[in-house]
């Protein structure tokens, strides 16, 4: 791809550089700007720019946030006895979208894998075993995709979980395993938080 402008290159190369953008449609974002009025160009970097200056990780579930609670955790509305935990902020996305759910959310920031060098000690877990002690706490939803990963987590969880009066669910399986959730169409998604259902583990 030939440029007669070194600027625009570099901006398609910065364009390009983000997950599933192309040269050719960096190139169309690019020349979009170029062609727009120098004040909607300003407006757009300057609204990335306070975006990656000011976002956040909520002080209580790790969601994203703009002060020290998401707006979930700061709705009086939501209930508080029940939380569902996740591996990523996109899972909270999904399950919002379906409209399904009113309780609180606990972001793990991943799951546990030993082949990726991923551990307990590297997830958000001691912060939902403090929640999950709590007098209000009634109920932890464990909806993480269902991989061997997932289920990995799943179980961990429910082991460390076991001293804590809580009832432990999980999602139910209108989730293929191995799937992807913030793939799954939200009516899927929404009747599995529904027809959640205990997790047993086993013994």
């Amino acid at each position: 791809m030939n440029f007669s402008s070194k600027l625009i290159e570099d901006s398609v190369n910065a364009f390009s550089s983000l997950p599933g953008i192309g040269k050719k449609s960096a190139l169309r974002l690019v020349l979009y700007l170029v062609q727009q009025n120098k004040d909607v160009t300003k407006e757009f970097v300057n609204t990335l720019a306070q975006m990656r200056e000011r976002v956040r990780t909520c002080n209580v579930c790790f969601n994203i946030a703009d002060s020290e609670l998401c707006a979930v955790c700061a709705n009086p509305r939501r209930d508080a006895s029940v939380i569902c935990v996740v591996s990523t902020i996109r899972e909270v996305m999904a399950i919002e979208d379906t409209s399904q759910f009113k309780g609180l959310y606990h972001v793990l920031g991943g799951v546990i894998s030993p082949i990726e060098g991923v551990g307990p000690q590297d997830l958000h877990i001691d912060s939902l075993l403090e929640r999950a002690m709590q007098p209000q706490t009634k109920e932890i939803i464990m909806a993480i995709t269902p991989t061997i990963e997932g289920d990995t987590t799943i179980y961990y969880l429910s082991k460390k979980l076991m001293d804590a009066d809580v009832r432990i669910t999980t999602l139910a399986r209108g989730i293929s395993f191995g799937g992807e959730l913030e793939y799954a169409d939200e009516i899927t998604l929404g009747r599995s938080i529904i027809t959640r259902t205990p997790y047993k583990t086993g013994e």
